[in-house]
């Protein structure tokens, strides 16, 4: 049986990481080396790494501090934000990264997705997705959420995966920083259509969130942020819940 994955998230602005409500209102949380090192120690399977302001300002994702995060990880470090190229995505992989997250280039250029997913495997290419309900359907947005595109999140999704994109990172917008649960009929709707594995993101606000992400949402893993920076829960007892409730995981620490 596959085990569904506990992901720590690490929002990162000016070297920092940071957590808002929405994408915006930003509050300082930590240093991001340190906060990866000890989600490590709680028993996260996997640790996401979002410069999420290098596509806006127009600059590269900041290595440095990708590489000095990878050097004191054992487990996958995902890494997005200011992947404009082939190039950049490689230059993550040297620096650590085990995969990469496209989101504002993949709308603008999808055929990034295919040339990444041919030149590293699709295990390491993530589409990442921010999606906020705009009347009957979500619709994506780019630029760190500042931009709408047009697109349908769910038809989107589907692209991505056809594209030859690995993952879903599936995030909503509505939901981000609420603390009211993720969106499970957004997750459900996209689990209908794609038959790569799901990332939930957006609205956990306790363990029972991520059962529902889960059993509900059809989702293959959780993205936490917030409520793991300020100590709401920790890794260990989100684990535990989902023992509970007899969803396969990896053990904590």
């Amino acid at each position: 049986m596959l085990t569904h994955r506990v992901i720590a998230c690490l929002d990162v602005k000016d070297g920092r990481v940071v957590k808002g409500t929405r994408f915006v209102n930003l509050r300082d949380s930590g240093d991001p080396v340190a906060l990866a090192e000890g989600y490590e120690g709680q028993g996260a399977d996997e640790i996401v790494f979002l410069d999420i302001a290098a596509t806006n300002e127009g600059r590269d994702t900041l290595l440095d501090l990708v590489r000095r995060t990878a050097e004191r990880l054992f487990i996958p470090l995902t890494v997005g934000g200011g992947m404009r190229t082939v190039e950049d995505i490689a230059n993550a992989l040297r620096a650590g990264a085990d995969k990469v997250a496209i989101n504002s280039a993949a709308v603008r250029h999808p055929q990034l997705v295919t040339q990444a997913a041919s030149r590293f495997g699709s295990q390491c290419v993530v589409a990442s997705i921010d999606a906020l309900k705009k009347g009957d359907f979500w619709e994506v947005h780019v630029n760190g959420g500042r931009q709408p595109t047009g697109l349908d999140a769910i038809d989107w999704a589907k692209r991505c995966a056809d594209l030859g994109a690995g993952e879903i990172l599936l995030t909503s917008i509505d939901r981000d920083g609420g603390r009211s649960g993720y969106d499970i009929e957004l997750l459900s709707r996209v689990s209908q259509v794609v038959s790569v594995p799901i990332v939930a993101s957006g609205g956990a606000g306790s363990a029972r969130d991520v059962v529902d992400a889960f059993l509900l949402g059809g989702a293959d893993a959780a993205l936490l942020a917030g409520v793991l920076h300020d100590g709401t829960t920790d890794i260990r007892s989100v684990k535990a819940a989902l023992q509970a409730a007899s969803i396969a995981v990896r053990a904590a620490a």
